[in-house]
């Protein structure tokens, strides 16, 4: 059976939202990944208090965000519960947008370009500046949920365009693996570079996923009236 230049392009639509979700749960499993790495960084080396304090403090201990490594753990929670919170109001918004077919690849490449940045600011240069601000950090995580909230709508209304119902429910769920696929890239790529320091698992998955958003931009096809 000869194939069409219709099923070529369904080929690629399915391997390109397959990745580019993928590449968004690897970007997500980052901080997962470094949630020790960063209560270190956060909290004193030492915790002795019959020892004198290092004076002037400001200067010794201004990367320390928390007196220990329990409240460091308190406020990761923090952190993802605000992400969730973000994420959850994002998916409603972004799918009453997405439902909009001229919207759909702008959406979803804009989100992919924004996280990455919005990663990259979080895990590098705050760490890279010495820059540690809680507030800020919630901020960039609250944004980061927002973004984040743009794959999922589109990837489902793109799927939906282009494949029919009669073989959308086996598709989507071989299509479906794609968060599965990304937590394992997203897990290998922080273990193999976490030795040199946590902001690099931040880089390596931020860098990943703009390149997923170049791709969304030049490749994909939203829909089928677009060939």
């Amino acid at each position: 059976m000869a194939i069409t230049r219709l099923d070529s392009h369904r080929c690629a639509v399915f391997l390109l939202t397959f990745f580019s979700y993928a590449f968004f749960h690897a970007n997500r499993k980052a901080f997962s990944n470094v949630k020790a790495s960063t209560a270190k960084v956060w909290t004193p080396s030492i915790h002795n208090e019959s020892l004198p304090a290092i004076r002037p403090n400001k200067i010794w201990n201004s990367h320390n965000l928390f007196d220990s490594a329990e409240s460091a753990e308190h406020f990761e929670g923090v952190l993802d519960t605000s992400f969730m919170l973000a994420y959850a109001l994002g998916l409603y918004l972004n799918g009453y947008v997405g439902d909009r077919k001229v919207y759909e690849k702008v959406l979803f490449d804009l989100g992919m370009a924004g996280c990455s940045v919005e990663v990259f600011i979080f895990g590098c240069v705050c760490e890279w500046a010495e820059y540690y601000n809680e507030y800020f950090y919630v901020f960039i995580w609250v944004i980061n949920g927002l973004l984040q909230s743009t794959g999922w709508p589109v990837v489902v209304a793109c799927m939906g365009n282009w494949f029919g119902q009669s073989s959308r429910g086996m598709l989507l769920g071989i299509w479906s693996s794609c968060a599965s696929v990304g937590n394992i890239i997203g897990t290998f790529m922080a273990a193999s570079v976490l030795s040199y320091g946590y902001q690099y698992a931040f880089l390596m998955t931020s860098c990943v996923l703009l390149s997923g958003a170049f791709m969304i931009f030049f490749g994909l096809v939203t829909s089928p009236d677009d060939v």
